[in-house]
Formats: C-alpha cells, sequence, structure tokens
C-alpha cells in the first residue's frame, strides 16, 4: 500500500464518520445562528456608525 493510497483512506473515512454523526437538524441550526449573527453585527456596526456621526464636532 503506498503512502498516498493511506492518506487517502484515511480522510475517506474521517469524512464518513463526520457525516454519519451530523443530523440536517443542526446544520439548519448552524446556518440560521450564522445568519442571524450577521444580521445582529450588521444592524450593530450600522447604528454605531450613525451614533459617532452625531457626535463628531
Amino acid at each position: 500500500m503506498k503512502l498516498n493510497d493511506l492518506r487517502i483512506s484515511t480522510i475517506g473515512g474521517t469524512i464518513c464518520s463526520i457525516w454519519a454523526s451530523i443530523s440536517l437538524g443542526d446544520v439548519l441550526q448552524t446556518v440560521l445562528m450564522a445568519a442571524l449573527g450577521t444580521l445582529v453585527s450588521f444592524a450593530t456596526s450600522r447604528l454605531l456608525g450613525r451614533y459617532s456621526k452625531r457626535r463628531r464636532p
């Protein structure tokens, strides 16, 4: 067995074991939380930008 074959086998086994342990619900929850975090971050930066413009003399 070549070293390259061993690496491919190891990577394939790792991917299969991870794939089996992740459910669709976990993926959807992660996507929704990432979207919510993005929206909150964007809104916060916009509000802080407006607030800092008003405070400048």
